[in-house]
């Protein structure tokens, strides 16, 4: 049975971001970052134990074709998103949401 997926404020608002940032640079282009991280998030509800844990239980799967990686949790029936995170910012920053999280 799939999870549910959920994510944090945070989470959501750096991902729209990053939709609109791609559309400005090319017309298409955040529908195609969009449209990658469905698949991420598709193949993390169905099969969440092939990505990495990354730090505290929190895993790491990469989006494909964009120098992005989903950041995520599962706690039993649920995969909560700390982050959608551009690969080259400081990794502090979705380090310290799954702190907060695991608090």
């Amino acid at each position: 049975m799939p999870l549910r997926l959920t994510f944090r404020q945070d989470a959501r608002a750096e991902f729209r971001a990053a939709v609109r940032w791609y559309e400005k640079q090319r017309t298409g282009l955040g529908h195609r970052f969009l449209a990658a991280v469905q698949a991420v998030l598709d193949r993390i509800i169905v099969t969440p134990e092939q990505y990495p844990i990354r730090y505290r239980e929190v895993q790491r799967a990469l989006v494909t074709n964009f120098p992005y990686a989903v950041y995520f949790r599962v706690d039993g029936n649920k995969a909560r998103v700390i982050s959608v995170f551009h690969m080259r910012r400081d990794p502090a920053v979705w380090q310290g949401r799954a702190d907060e999280e695991a608090n």
